[in-house]
């Protein structure tokens, strides 16, 4: 009772409800525009023609129905898998400078396509998936053997330093790779990020898996609230805290490993988006992952639609634009908590 009184009276449901109820709102409008802009010029009324009265010999509407619907939706996936990562990781392991890109998962999930590419050329998107899976596995797995090899143990910037340097490893390993068996076109999509080559087929991989995510990130939110508050008191009211490390991980490869498989690397939303969504709606992850995939998926459709707007008709990698956000915002985390070392 004494850790849902906690939770209780550092949330805010009101405001919560208006992020979900208004955010899904901004979260279309903001698809709407992703799916207007574009190299080539086109109407409202195009739009809603392409979808109701669908005209298979208008360029206008096959552009509209396979290329940029479903670059919205995928793009609107891809950011809330990785805003639930960011927030569960930084929820589990109460490090607020932990998230998919800086803990090594996504460096790792792009490291096994590389590999991937070498040894399976030619595989199918849901095998490059599960290798995207065992490199994000893997990755984790490195930067917390790393990170634990301090006498006092792992703390948050210490996690952040490991992530930081298994990431630069496992990035210098995929360029070697890609280098000596003369892959690197392939794998400059996976560097640069982004959902510029997104077709349906993509779509139908990320909905289910981004579902079951969601699905099992909220049926764990209320263990994730309770292990946030310490360890010790998590397992004082009866967490098997274990268990929860490990379904948490596994909900955290699960929507990582799809979400670099279909579109790359694309960094700083796991960080950025559970610290403003935490500001805004408090400490329970019953709100906070619902919150910050709504949030995520905002920010990575309208990145995605500013790059297209830079230097038109060319694009610039969303990779690019998210890291403009995100680099000043993780620098001022990395001094704030190195303060407190």
């Amino acid at each position: 009772m004494a850790n849902n009184t906690a939770a209780d009276k550092g949330s805010r449901p009101l405001l919560a409800t208006v992020i979900l109820i208004g955010g899904l709102a901004v979260l279309l409008l903001t698809m709407g525009l992703s799916i207007l802009y574009g190299a080539a010029d086109v109407k409202y009324t195009t739009i809603w023609q392409s979808i109701y009265q669908f005209d298979a010999s208008s360029t206008s509407h096959q552009i509209i129905r396979n290329l940029r619907i479903p670059r919205a939706l995928a793009a609107a996936l891809i950011g809330a898998a990785l805003a639930m990562s960011g927030a569960i990781m930084q929820g589990m392991t109460r490090n607020p400078l932990a998230s998919p890109s800086i803990m090594g998962v996504t460096s790792g999930a792009a490291f096994m396509m590389a590999v991937a590419l070498v040894l399976t050329p030619g595989a199918s998107n849901i095998a490059m998936m599960l290798w995207a899976f065992a490199g994000a596995g893997l990755g984790t797995g490195i930067v917390f053997a790393v990170g634990s090899i301090s006498k006092t143990g792992l703390t948050p910037v210490k996690l952040a330093l490991a992530g930081t340097a298994v990431t630069a490893m496992l990035n210098s390993l995929s360029s070697g790779i890609s280098i000596h068996f003369n892959i690197a076109k392939d794998m400059s999509f996976w560097y640069a990020g982004g959902v510029s080559s997104v077709q349906w087929v993509h779509v139908k991989l990320l909905v289910p898996v981004v579902v079951i995510g969601i699905i099992l990130a909220l049926l764990l939110s209320h263990s994730i609230t309770v292990m946030n508050l310490g360890e010790d008191v998590a397992r004082g009211l009866g967490q098997r805290t274990g268990l929860i490390k490990f379904a948490g991980t596994i909900v955290v490869l699960l929507l990582t490993g799809v979400a670099v498989s279909v579109a790359g690397t694309i960094g700083f939303i796991g960080l950025v988006i559970p610290h403003i969504t935490r500001f805004l709606v408090g400490i329970n992850y019953r709100w906070i992952i619902p919150c910050s995939a709504i949030l995520g998926a905002i920010l990575l459709v309208a990145a995605d639609t500013i790059s297209r707007m830079i230097n038109p008709p060319f694009e610039t990698p969303v990779g690019t634009v998210t890291a403009l956000i995100g680099v000043p915002f993780f620098l001022y985390l990395a001094r704030r908590e190195g303060r407190s070392l």
